[in-house]
């Protein structure tokens, strides 16, 4: 079996080219401020443009954040729509910010999931940036991991009727993210450990970083850290440390 079949092995740099972030811990940030959780929500939605920003700054090609889950519509009723309408509400004022900064927006999960008002402002603000090359900024919304699998699998033999027998490179064209580089960082906010049906194909080889800061604290000293850590990675994908260096 050849090296590639297994996995291709990214262009390597000190600096990850692909950030991927659950913004956890917003409604406890509010909680220890005796603030509503919706107050949390609206103070994470200021912490990721000051996150956009500080990644243009850095040189970070592709910035995805998990911002609403296909498990999060278990959530009560009224915090769900406020995060809708906090959803439209930041995407209609963030477009003109984000194309005047040269930043691409997409937003990927099962949009069909979501009501036609928020359905059109995403179209809206996706065309309005397409041709923008300084960051993609992903936002991931009723989006879950084993859901991106089962889509990009129905694409697939959709697309070669009969077939039967596939391998992961014929599959990753149809994955909601295959415009995109695998991870190469993933952090995690808010103190729990695990990635929660999260990017789960594309972070096969991502270093993980997970941090007890919640979301609305987590700014670029926080970014700093998580890339130190990540500097600190030894990156072989199935290789031997003496290979690295040979």
């Amino acid at each position: 079996m050849s090296e590639k079949s297994v996995f291709p092995i990214p262009d390597l740099s000190s600096v990850p080219r692909h950030i991927a972030i659950i913004m956890d811990g917003n409604g406890r940030w509010a909680k220890k401020r005796f603030l509503p959780r919706v107050a949390g929500h609206v103070k994470g939605v200021e912490s990721v443009r000051k996150m956009v920003e500080a990644c243009v700054r850095r040189q970070i090609a592709f910035l995805t954040v998990f911002a609403f889950s296909s498990e999060n519509w278990r959530r009560p009723v009224e915090e769900v729509s406020f995060l809708m309408e906090l959803f439209v509400t930041s995407l209609e004022r963030e477009a003109l910010n984000l194309h005047a900064n040269n930043i691409r927006l997409k937003v990927v999960g099962d949009l069909s999931g979501l009501n036609e008002k928020l359905q059109a402002t995403i179209l809206r603000a996706e065309q309005k940036t397409e041709n923008n090359t300084s960051l993609t900024l992903t936002v991931c919304a009723n989006y879950g991991g084993q859901w991106d699998i089962m889509q990009a699998m129905k694409k697939l033999m959709d697309a070669h009727s009969g077939q039967s027998t596939f391998t992961p490179e014929q599959l990753r064209p149809y994955l909601s993210m295959a415009y995109a580089p695998d991870p190469d960082l993933f952090i995690r906010t808010g103190g729990e450990q695990r990635i929660s049906n999260f990017l789960l194909w594309q972070l096969a080889y991502t270093e993980l970083y997970f941090t007890e800061a919640f979301w609305p604290d987590f700014g670029e000293d926080a970014l700093d850290a998580a890339i130190r850590s990540f500097q600190t990675r030894e990156r072989r994908f199935g290789r031997t440390s003496e290979q690295l260096t040979a």
